[in-house]
């Protein structure tokens, strides 16, 4: 019974700044820049002064794509921008950051831009990359002090991972790591672009859908048994690696249709790749209740299978003709980009299960 009929205190959350946010920003900025301005090929003799983009006339064409694109890369920045700032700024005062701050980079941005003979900056651009700086923002304020200082983030994460912060990078990169594209799904790792210089039909050794089932069932077995060495016993372990698996199918359609178009967005999703996901799925679920020793032996088996695989079976035949007819211009330094999270994911998994060793606790896995 409540005295004098006071009112219950409100439950007021710690306001604390988020570091992770901060180094995500910062990362993320320079990934915009790296998209932005590769290859780097200034030319500083060509004549044209900096603000040159600016005084231009606006273009009479205005392509769709360009203006989503534009939009849509600077969404997670001023989203991000929110975040690292609380709770020094909020409200208004962190949207106005966050605007001021993505104005300032797309500025930079068009300007390097007028020196690169493979890119033509204008305030189309500009406006577009500050909307989406806007609208990030504008998700994110709404948000209360417990997620804007990382709580929920944070007790979530190490409930699932606990110091594990490398293997809980691996599990945020995996996705990215299948949008460049790939003879077979989840098919990460090629070192070559022979998919995308010449077709090699050499002796096919299995069938092309049955090589890209196995590819990809082998894959999953061994990236959800690595995720399982690592993730704590709070962790919804197999909830996780389907809600991961999942996130990456939306994500590679996204991707393929923003690359190819969306009437071949789901182009990659073939015969193969579906039963190699069901079947791989199928011996996940079983492999999780193998001992921690058989998982420290299959995980990194798998993983190295995987590795030789996509560099020594020839790539599928039908998947380069079919590829050559797609427009490839764009996003293509963002394809760059993804391409190398594609080649390092798996020797960074691989590195980490030689590296780490507290999976060995049977206390503090599954």
């Amino acid at each position: 019974m409540r005295s004098q009929g006071r009112l219950p205190r409100k439950l007021a959350w710690p306001l604390k700044a988020m570091p992770l946010a901060r180094a995500f920003t910062i990362i993320y900025g320079l990934l915009v820049i790296y998209a932005s301005l590769n290859p780097f090929d200034f030319d500083f003799q060509n004549g044209v002064t900096a603000g040159a983009w600016w005084h231009a006339p606006m273009p009479r064409v205005i392509p769709v794509f360009d203006l989503i694109a534009n939009v849509l890369a600077y969404i997670p920045l001023g989203f991000l921008l929110v975040f690292a700032v609380f709770p020094r700024w909020r409200g208004i005062t962190a949207l106005t950051v966050a605007v001021v701050f993505s104005a300032l980079l797309a500025g930079a941005v068009e300007t390097a831009q007028i020196w690169l003979p493979t890119r033509i900056p204008s305030k189309t651009d500009w406006w577009a990359n500050l909307t989406g700086g806007l609208i990030g923002a504008l998700l994110a304020i709404p948000l209360g002090p417990k997620w804007l200082s990382g709580s929920i983030l944070r007790q979530h994460f190490d409930r699932w991972f606990g110091m594990n912060w490398a293997l809980c990078a691996l599990f945020l990169l995996f996705p990215w790591a299948q949008i460049y594209p790939q003879s077979s799904w989840l098919g990460m790792g090629a070192l070559s672009n022979q998919a995308f210089v010449g077709i090699a039909w050499g002796p096919v050794i299995f069938n092309p859908a049955l090589q890209e089932m196995l590819i990809t069932a082998v894959c999953w077995l061994g990236v959800g048994l690595l995720f399982s060495l690592g993730m704590t016993r709070q962790a919804p372990l197999w909830l996780l690696l389907n809600g991961l698996l999942l996130t990456s199918v939306i994500i590679k359609t996204v991707f393929t249709a923003l690359q190819f178009g969306f009437e071949l967005s789901f182009s990659w999703l073939t015969t193969g790749s579906v039963w190699g996901m069901i079947s791989g799925s199928l011996a996940l679920f079983l492999g999780l209740r193998l001992s921690t020793r058989a998982r420290v032996i299959i995980a990194p088996t798998c993983l190295l299978l995987i590795i030789l695989a996509v560099n020594w079976l020839p790539h599928n035949p039908y998947f380069v003709l079919t590829l050559r007819a797609w427009y490839q211009g764009r996003l293509v330094h963002f394809n760059d980009l993804m391409q190398w999270v594609s080649w390092l994911w798996l020797p960074c998994a691989l590195l980490w299960l030689v590296q780490n060793r507290v999976f060995m606790r049977q206390q503090q896995v599954r």
